[in-house]
């Protein structure tokens, strides 16, 4: 049950840190605004660190060395948050990224990649994508 109430908070999250980065970049510039976005989220992950964590850093020398691109991926999400709103609408963007997230997670799970236990794709994944495209196309209708 906690899963699916994080799940609720990390959306919920994402859509307001989406909207509000391409707040501040309409002010300050794009990059000036990933840069303080990110910058407090190194100083909250240091503090957090600090006060809760327990492994070091010397354990990241026996992770396989794709896991490390995470990190990477942390600023190719923001811009490209803040670029799809800016060019569309919160609605429609946060919905197509929601369909590319299903659609990503549910190859990954059915190759089972990436440590993931092996999960096939069969048809109604497949339709249930194809509806979730259908009410973003319903969404972009203006009325």
């Amino acid at each position: 049950m906690l899963g699916f109430l994080f799940s609720i908070i990390a959306g919920a999250a994402m859509s307001l840190q989406g909207v509000m980065n391409t707040r501040l970049s309409d002010k300050v510039g794009m990059y000036e605004s990933n840069l303080y976005c990110q910058g407090i989220a190194f100083i909250l992950s240091l503090a957090a660190y600090f006060i809760m964590g327990n492994n070091g850093f010397a354990t990241l020398t026996a992770v396989p060395k794709q896991y490390m691109f995470g990190g990477v991926l942390g600023l190719v999400i923001t811009i490209t948050v803040m670029l799809g709103i800016k060019d569309l609408s919160p609605v429609v963007s946060i919905s197509v990224i929601l369909v590319s997230q299903l659609f990503v997670a549910a190859l990954i799970e059915a190759l089972g990649a990436l440590g993931t236990d092996k999960v096939s794709f069969g048809f109604l994944k497949i339709v249930g994508l194809v509806l979730m495209v259908a009410g973003i196309v319903v969404f972009k209708i203006k009325t």
